[in-house]
């Protein structure tokens, strides 16, 4: 990291922690912003698309906060907009990546154009905005990352071999950042919900959701409410670092 990389992350003006999640403007990025909005965090709510609900969220929240929009698979206009998060609100101290996109299909027919630009969202995404908030944590000594990714990452899942294989390194890549984050105080874990009704979901055939379900102990689907929960434990867990926080209801292990 260069100078420019650890400038300094003190919020202007207020000492209240600012909070980055990605993909604010999904049913899972609101309910982990209405989380954090509790907790007192600053919010800067990210969409990709869809800025008029990113900024219906905004409305809905009780602290200061910001929409930036981004295509976070591009290095210089996520690099941006961090930039535009500390000039507002100040240096990001917790990153929750819950922008995601899905393009299903089997390898052998699906477009290499969708295959590469799951692959490119889901994990390339992920590593620039790591990359770029990341020297606002170690400057301070203080941070917490959290990857959301999916029990594809975990078990095989039949025509989501671009989506299972995103999710699998953004696994890998949280296990080695977070041993390269621990002596910053930087914890960096991975949440992964199960099946809930967003719109990453809502366009999956009925059968496939009845048979995930039917893996569930519950024999339900779960709520974003319910996967958000899962944030304060992990804002909260200062010795746990490179884990994953499964919030699926048993379906990864079933």
């Amino acid at each position: 990291m260069n100078g420019d990389d650890l400038r300094d992350a003190t919020a202007p003006g207020t000492d209240a922690p600012v909070a980055l999640v990605t993909g604010a403007s999904g049913a899972l990025g609101a309910a982990v912003a209405h989380v954090l909005d509790r907790r007192g965090y600053r919010l800067a709510l990210h969409c990709a698309t869809g800025a008029d609900r990113a900024r219906a969220v905004a409305a809905e929240l009780s602290g200061p906060s910001v929409v930036v929009q981004a295509d976070v698979a591009d290095w210089a206009a996520t690099r941006e907009m961090v930039e535009r998060v500390r000039a507002e609100l100040g240096g990001v101290g917790v990153l929750v990546n819950a922008g995601a996109i899905r393009r299903d299909g089997f390898m052998a027919t699906q477009s290499v154009d969708d295959w590469t630009r799951t692959v490119t969202v889901n994990l390339i995404g992920t590593f620039h905005t790591c990359r770029a908030a990341l020297p606002d944590m170690m400057r301070a000594r203080w941070g917490r990352v959290v990857n959301v990714v999916s029990p594809a990452g975990l078990i095989g899942v039949p025509g989501q071999t671009a989506y299972s294989a995103a999710k699998a390194g953004v696994l890998g890549m949280t296990r080695s950042l977070a041993l390269e984050c621990g002596r910053f105080g930087v914890t960096v874990n991975a949440l992964s919900p199960g099946l809930m009704a967003t719109a990453l979901t809502e366009e999956m055939p009925a059968g496939a959701r009845t048979a995930l379900t039917a893996r569930t102990a519950f024999g339900r689907e779960g709520t974003p409410d319910e996967v958000a929960r899962g944030i304060e434990l992990l804002l909260d867990a200062d010795y746990m670092t490179g884990q994953v926080l499964s919030i699926d209801g048993g379906m990864s292990i079933s």
